[in-house]
């Protein structure tokens, strides 16, 4: 769900959609996770893993701390990358 909400923000902030690509289609509305890990960040993304951490590392992603010291990416960060 989140992976077609990215898209269509992308449509709208990129401009064109490209002939190839499938419309947008608002599914019936399933329970969004809040955060993702920065693996699952950087698919969404369509980035390296690596470069999701160096985004964290310089301060233009916030990134918060899980149990165990894992580094969780809330939805809203993602949204607000994917914006500017």
């Amino acid at each position: 769900m989140l992976e077609r909400r990215l898209l269509a923000v992308r449509l709208t902030i990129g401009g064109k959609m490209e002939a190839n690509s499938t419309p947008v289609v608002d599914q019936p509305a399933e329970q969004e996770r809040l955060a993702y890990s920065v693996k699952e960040a950087a698919d969404l993304l369509g980035v390296d893993y690596f470069s999701v951490y160096r985004l964290i590392q310089r301060g233009k992603l916030r990134a918060c701390r899980a149990l165990r010291g894992k580094l969780l990416v809330p939805r809203t960060e993602l949204l607000r990358l994917l914006k500017n």
